[in-house]
């Protein structure tokens, strides 16, 4: 399959496919989706011309209001203002790329032919993804139970006209891009409206977007790690397989068995020890990076299932002469997850800065702060600092969301999730994790300075002569916070083979 065109609709296996259709430039609808879209739409239709029975949000009011009947003639008003009312975001803009996401996911919702959308309304939405035309959507507003209604809805004004994008760079009005490109408004039909507006689009999208960069930095904590360790001058008897063979979690295990390989055929790991073990952040390595990729896999898991699955209510089944409204909206799976996940990435932060402080604190033969003439310099002192920073604001950040919930809509929605604070915050942990991760890194590669003329193993070389053609050894002090800032970018940009 062409990476740059993914058909939006196929079932997603793992993450690796996950980043190549969510991250695709075009999206496409398959034939076989566009027949279920439209046979679906098609028997919605022909039960509102044939019933005067209530079906919850098709022909009646929301929330509280379920009770009150809509008239036919009145649906379409009926959806428009419930996407207009609903788009009460407040906060910051959602960062572009989980735009996208949010895009690309409710597409797929829709696809699977229980929504009762027309083919027109999702085609629109694939243009709108395949343009770059991304609307502006707010963090606050969702409660992670209804579906995210807010953000969801600010998603979706663009369809009838309203609310705002960015568009070739710049923010602008929905009608403008819509005369732009001379297309009319969406009228929308009877449940279209909800279709939109319900399911977890907001949280799926921030814990996609966590999970794929965390992928990436749990990779990067194994490598750094190993250079601290190094930089210590550690004992590497912890990572032996007997010991984690006769604890078998699998993340432990999987852990032990990568340092072994990157210490493999290193000169300072030979070299005689004079202590007998080393302190936990480099003994337990194994067992605390292990438990969170273990947490990883198991987040990853569900948020797997959210993507392939159907999260808008009320859900219409026509094979089986069925309009069912039930809550598969409620996000508290993802609330959950989003909880778990950013608490054992703080976790990876916290190890992290301790084997950073571990090796400026004039351990090993190393020079305290790792500089010369320690004193006149202060060296790596502060930026040890930073990362305790960072890492306590991760600590009060990893106080679960999805213990609280307020009820709404006068008690008919009187327990919320609170999934898309937890996505949020989950976000905000991830992005700390990589900044105290390069912090490690760039103390870590100054720690093995000092072991010179021995070397480490290969993988670990290549790294940090990669990592030294952008900062340099630091002999004297001088503005670390620039050093800090292209550590980060490494930690970006490095591409591994």
């Amino acid at each position: 399959m062409n990476p740059s065109l993914s058909k939006i609709d196929e079932m997603i296996a793992d993450l690796q496919q996950a980043i190549q259709v969510l991250t695709s430039e075009q999206l496409s609808v398959s034939t076989a989706a566009e027949e279920k879209i439209n046979k679906c739409r098609k028997y919605l239709d022909d039960k509102m011309s044939k019933s005067d029975e209530l079906y919850y949000g098709i022909n009646t009011g929301f929330g509280y209001l379920q009770n009150v009947r809509i008239d036919n003639d009145q649906l379409e008003i009926l959806q428009d203002n419930l996407i207009k009312s609903h788009a009460c975001g407040m906060g910051d803009e959602v960062p572009s790329e989980i735009v996208k996401l949010m895009l690309a996911l409710k597409i797929k919702s829709l696809c699977y032919g229980h929504s009762g959308v027309q083919m027109i309304t999702v085609a629109r939405l694939v243009e709108m993804f395949n343009k770059n035309i991304l609307p502006v959507i707010y963090t606050q507003g969702s409660l992670g139970a209804s579906g995210d209604l807010a953000p969801l809805s600010h998603l979706c004004l663009p369809l009838i006209g309203e609310g705002e994008v960015y568009f070739n760079g710049k923010k602008t009005k929905a009608a403008e891009v819509l005369q732009h490109f001379g297309w009319d408004i969406i009228h929308l039909q009877s449940k279209e409206g909800l279709a939109l507006i319900n399911g977890t689009q907001f949280m799926s999208s921030y814990g996609m977007h966590c999970l794929i960069k965390s992928e990436r930095l749990l990779k990067w904590a194994n490598i750094i790690a190993a250079i601290s360790f190094e930089g210590f001058d550690g004992v590497n008897f912890p990572f032996n397989e007997h010991i984690h063979e006769i604890r078998a979690h699998s993340g432990q295990v999987r852990v032990a068995a990568e340092m072994r390989s990157l210490l493999k055929g290193s000169e300072i790991a030979v070299q005689k020890k004079s202590q007998v073990q080393d302190p936990y952040s480099f003994r337990c390595i194994p067992q605390v990076h292990g438990a969170t990729l273990d947490t990883f896999n198991h987040v990853l898991s569900v948020f797997m299932r959210e993507i392939n699955s159907v999260t808008d209510n009320p859900n219409i089944f026509p094979d089986e002469d069925l309009i069912v409204s039930g809550g598969n909206f409620h996000g508290q799976p993802l609330a959950l997850s989003l909880d778990f996940l950013a608490i054992a990435m703080s976790e990876i932060a916290n190890i992290s800065e301790r084997r950073t402080y571990q090796l400026i604190s004039g351990l090993r033969n190393l020079p305290p702060f790792l500089v010369k003439d320690a004193g006149l310099n202060s060296g790596f002192m502060i930026p040890q600092y930073t990362a305790a920073g960072i890492v306590s604001e991760n600590k009060q950040l990893s106080t679960p969301s999805s213990v609280d919930s307020i009820p709404s809509s006068i008690n008919q929605e009187d327990h919320v999730s609170m999934g898309a604070n937890g996505a949020v915050k989950c976000k905000r942990v991830i992005d700390n994790v990589e900044k105290v991760l390069a912090i490690e890194l760039l103390t870590a590669v100054q720690a093995i300075e000092f072991r010179r003329p021995l070397k480490t193993s290969e993988q670990l070389e290549k790294i940090i002569v990669a990592f030294r053609k952008e900062v340099s050894f630091n002999d004297a002090d001088r503005i670390l916070h620039e050093d800090m800032i292209k550590s980060v970018d490494f930690l970006k940009n490095y591409i591994f083979e």
